[in-house]
């Protein structure tokens, strides 16, 4: 970048020197002429946005054309009102009206390499995330169920009004980080750093349990809703800070590969942790021969009543302290890798947006954003595929213990499909860079399919861990590309939009507000539909309506989600080629965006 700005500005000098004094003065009122106020630029913005994009220009077309982003126009009209002026006042050099451009400062770098320890601390900085989401997400189900011993009702009111309440924040996060300001540290990262500390308390008491028992829902419901609070003050702005890492698309894209392979190895490691700790509170080694039941109870001697009861207090016992265990260690991962990505990640400013325009209001960006057609089938496909997976997810502990007969081995294959998807991120980021996006989508997602509903009719322990090999293919597809395609839809946005600034947080609140709030219905309804099949809180074997049930949301159910996902995922409109071109565009911007800077600074 440095060599660059000698090379400009040693070029500058030279016109300026061969110039006569009315031009010298002209180009110091050179302004970077928006791209929307071009005729050529409104052609080119529909021809993007096309639907079809069956006529993409090739590089040598849009070289001949130059891409059809230069701003010759805009140059030439600033030159002729710059040579009136300086006809109106000979010899004499006019004041540089203000650049639209701030000048260069440690916020708007532009550079556009990261290097490896930036995209590693970025990428740790969302690890710890997913360990609390992977925990919740395998075991917050069964956990108040079998351990904090509310209803089916109960806990099925606890998972989905903190789904809905975190979903609901999610917008009013997004509202008040683009109304945040920048710090010495950034705009997105005092969010992050000032939330971890309560986001440990929130977590950690989520998993304690207290010795009243008739305000236990109360007492869940209100943390886990905090807890929801917390972590969407933690998540939005790390989601947005893809966008302020770097301009380059590819460096984006390898950022965003290095954070789903260390989200994935976060969501194995909060398995591992939960699983292997709490995996002795589920083997229903206290449970007797006979399942302990009123008639069973009628039927035995005072003695194996007394034991069984001993025993089931020895097992409630441990089972809390072990989940306590489990707690306080993901609470210590979490606060070791945030400050790491504090020391490591530094966060640049929006080099695209014109200085001299003023932030538009949210309601205003937030209509633009749901209108923007991209966004909204990307949004719509990914909000279904998501429920599938929180589906799976959510009932999977349940399914191993009462359906399959599992219980001895979940921990382990958990940990299988969660080894899977760390190997195969890289398969998928190479695939993607060949392919594409969005035919990695479908070639990654829909491989969980058949494999799903061969462990519903055929649930042994070799086809247990063959399924969960495959399943870690498409766990790891549906994680790296949502993320991997949104910061291609801000990208065309940006080119419909050249004035909109500070929109990232809409984008990605909004995202993760849908699926969230997707998630919490489903996961509501579906932990209902075990208390309406008859789930027996604490028992050691369930009813066949149970099992059943367990079948369904296990099988069919997430395979009909993931169907409606894909067709939707048919209708988005950013192929590769269009990628591309947005590319070449906003390459154009930045370029413009700096000549300009450095002009200024010249006759300064």
């Amino acid at each position: 970048m440095a060599a660059y700005s000698s090379r400009v500005l040693t070029e500058e000098q030279e016109e300026l020197r061969a110039s006569t004094a009315g031009v010298h003065a002209a180009r110091s009122h050179i302004h970077f002429q928006p791209l929307a106020r071009t005729a050529q630029w409104q052609v080119t913005l529909t021809h993007t946005r096309s639907h079809s994009h069956a006529h993409f220009i090739t590089p040598a077309h849009t070289q001949a054309h130059a891409y059809s982003c230069r701003l010759t126009h805009g140059v030439s009209s600033a030159m002729s009102k710059g040579e009136k002026g300086a006809h109106g006042s000979p010899g004499k050099i006019s004041k540089p009206s203000e650049p639209l451009f701030p000048k260069p400062s440690h916020q708007t770098d532009l550079s556009q390499k990261l290097s490896i320890c930036s995209k590693l601390c970025f990428a740790i900085g969302g690890a710890p995330k997913e360990v609390a989401a992977s925990a919740t997400a395998f075991f917050l189900q069964i956990y108040l169920l079998d351990v904090a011993q509310i209803n089916a009702f109960q806990a099925s009111m606890v998972l989905f009004i903190g789904k809905v309440w975190g979903a609901v924040n999610d917008p009013v996060v997004g509202f008040f980080i683009t109304k945040s300001r920048w710090t010495k540290i950034g705009r997105l990262m005092p969010w992050m750093l000032g939330c971890t500390p309560f986001l440990v308390v929130s977590y950690v008491c989520l998993w304690f349990v207290p010795p009243f028992l008739s305000g236990r829902f109360v007492w869940y419901l209100g943390f886990y809703c905090l807890y929801q609070t917390l972590i969407t003050c933690f998540h939005v702005p790390y989601s947005a800070l893809t966008m302020f890492l770097s301009t380059d698309q590819k460096e984006r894209d390898s950022a965003t590969a290095y954070r789903m392979t260390m989200e994935v190895l976060g969501t194995l490691l909060g398995a591992a942790i939960q699983g292997q700790i709490v995996a002795s509170a589920h083997t229903l080694k206290h449970c007797p021969t006979h399942n302990v039941s009123a008639g069973y109870l009628g039927n035995s001697s005072g003695a194996e009543v007394v034991e069984s009861v001993v025993r089931v207090q020895a097992y409630l016992s441990q089972a809390k302290e072990l989940y306590m265990i489990a707690a306080g260690v993901i609470g210590g991962v979490f606060l070791i890798c945030t400050f790491v990505m504090f020391l490591g990640v530094k966060e640049r400013d929006d080099p695209y947006a014109p200085k001299t325009e003023k932030q538009i209001p949210f309601r205003q960006a937030f209509v633009l954003v749901m209108r923007h057609g991209p966004y909204f089938t990307l949004t719509a496909a990914f909000l279904f595929i998501t429920v599938a997976v929180q589906l799976i997810q959510s009932n999977f502990v349940l399914f191993c213990t009462y359906a399959a007969d599992l219980k001895d081995h979940f921990q382990n294959i958990v940990l299988t499909i969660l080894v899977s998807a760390v190997v195969s991120i890289p398969l998928w980021q190479w695939f993607l860079e060949r392919f594409g996006k969005k035919t990695a989508a479908f070639c990654g997602i829909t491989w969980i399919m058949p494999f799903t509903m061969m462990l519903v009719f055929i649930p042994n322990v070799v086809v247990a861990y063959v399924v969960a090999v495959s399943s870690g293919l498409s766990v790891a597809a549906s994680l790296l590309l949502p993320w991997s395609m949104l910061p291609d839809v801000v990208d065309d946005f940006r080119l419909a939009n050249p004035y909109c600034k500070g929109h990232e947080a809409i984008f990605y609140s909004f995202y993760v507000f849908f699926t969230k709030f997707a998630a919490g219905i489903s996961l509501g309804v579906s932990t209902l539909c075990l208390e309406f099949a008859g789930y027996d809180t604490g028992a050691c074997k369930q009813p066949a309506p149970v099992v059943y049930t367990l079948k369904l949301l296990m099988g069919a159910t997430p395979v009909a989600f993931i169907i409606v996902g894909l067709l939707i995922l048919l209708l988005y409109p950013i192929s590769e080629d269009v990628r591309r071109r947005n590319k070449l565009c906003l390459e154009e911007l930045r370029k413009q965006s700096s000549r300009t800077m450095v002009e200024d600074l010249n006759l300064a």
